[in-house]
C-alpha cells in the first residue's frame, strides 16, 4: 500500500511517498532535475510499485521547493540536507529497514555522489550529469554533448536517406551542423580541479559502500559521463570491486518503456546484494 507523508528539513515540510513492504532493505528514489517525485513519465511511481511489490520498502521525496514540499530550491548541488532528512524520514516511517540503498537518475545521482557520507549501505547511480552550465557562446543551449556523442550521432544520420535529403532539402540547420562537426576536432580536456567531472571521481574514489552505475549508452548524459569520468570508470571495470557499471543499448534517458524492466532488475540485484 502507498503512504503519503510529510516530513521536515530545516523547518520547510517535505511532501513524500512511502510504498509499504515487509523487507529489512530498503529503496529510496531521489528525483533527477526539478521532477517530482513520481519522476518523469510516472516512472518513478511505476519503479516504486514494482520494487515494493518484490517485497522493498520504497519512499520517494520533492526536495525544498519542488512539487507539494516547501522551501527554496537550491539545486541537486544544494540538496544534502534534504536527502539526509528523507534517509531519517524514510527509517522513521519503516521502522523495520535496516539498510537502505539509494537509487537517483541523472543530476539525482551526481547529488548522492557529492553529499557523502550519507547513511546509506549502497548507491544505485543512473546516468549521472556532469555538464557545467551552457555552452560556451554564452546561450541558453545546452553544452555540447561529448565529441564520442556527436560522432556517433553524425554517422547515424549520414547512413540514413532521410537525413541526406533533408540537408539536400536545406531543411537541416547549418549552424548547428557546423557547431557540431567543429567540436568533432576538439581533443579531449581533462576535468578542471573544481568541475563537476572532476569532484565525482573523487566523491567515486572515496566511497565506502557498494556502488552500481547504470549507463544509457546512447543517452548524451551518460556519454558526457563515460568520457568525463573515462579514466575512473577504466580503473573501476579493470579492478571490480565494490564499484559495478551495466549498460544498455539504449538512448532513453530515463529508461522508458520497456527499458523499465531493465532498470527494475538492476534495483532488485542492487537490493538483493
Amino acid at each position: 500500500m502507498r503512504h503519503q507523508l510529510t516530513f521536515d528539513c530545516e523547518g520547510a515540510a517535505l511532501a513524500a511517498s512511502l510504498d509499504d513492504a515487509p523487507g529489512g532493505t530498503g529503496l529510496l528514489i531521489v528525483s533527477g532535475g526539478n521532477e517530482i517525485r513520481s519522476g518523469a513519465h510516472r516512472g518513478m511511481a511505476m519503479l516504486a510499485q514494482h520494487v515494493a511489490a518484490a517485497g522493498h520498502p520504497v519512499f520517494r521525496f520533492d526536495r525544498r521547493g519542488i512539487g507539494d514540499s516547501e522551501g527554496e530550491n537550491r539545486g541537486f548541488e544544494g540538496s544534502g540536507a534534504d536527502i539526509a532528512a528523507a534517509i531519517a524520514a524514510f527509517r522513521q516511517a519503516a521502522p523495520h529497514v535496516t539498510r537502505v540503498v539509494a537509487f537517483g537518475n541523472c543530476d539525482a545521482a551526481s547529488a548522492l555522489l557529492l553529499h557523502q557520507p550519507l547513511a546509506l549501505g549502497a548507491l544505485i547511480l543512473a546516468n549521472p550529469w556532469t555538464y557545467e552550465g551552457p555552452d560556451e557562446d554564452g546561450g541558453d543551449e545546452p553544452a555540447l554533448p561529448p565529441a564520442s556523442a556527436i560522432r556517433a550521432r553524425y554517422l547515424s544520420r549520414l547512413r540514413d536517406p532521410k537525413s541526406l535529403l533533408r540537408l539536400l532539402r536545406g531543411e537541416i540547420d547549418f549552424r548547428k551542423l557546423f557547431r557540431g562537426l567543429s567540436a568533432l576536432k576538439q581533443a579531449p580536456r581533462p576535468a578542471a580541479a573544481d568541475s563537476l567531472a572532476h569532484r565525482l571521481e573523487s566523491a567515486l574514489a572515496e566511497l565506502s559502500c557498494p556502488v552500481t552505475i547504470l549507463l544509457a549508452t546512447g543517452d548524451r548524459t551518460a556519454q558526457a559521463f563515460a568520457e568525463s569520468c573515462g579514466p575512473a570508470l577504466a580503473y573501476i571495470e579493470k579492478e571490480p570491486g565494490a564499484v559495478r557499471v551495466e549498460r544498455l543499448a539504449s538512448a532513453s534517458h530515463s529508461f522508458a518503456g520497456e527499458d523499465g524492466d531493465w532498470l527494475a532488475a538492476r534495483v532488485l540485484a542492487a537490493l538483493a546484494g
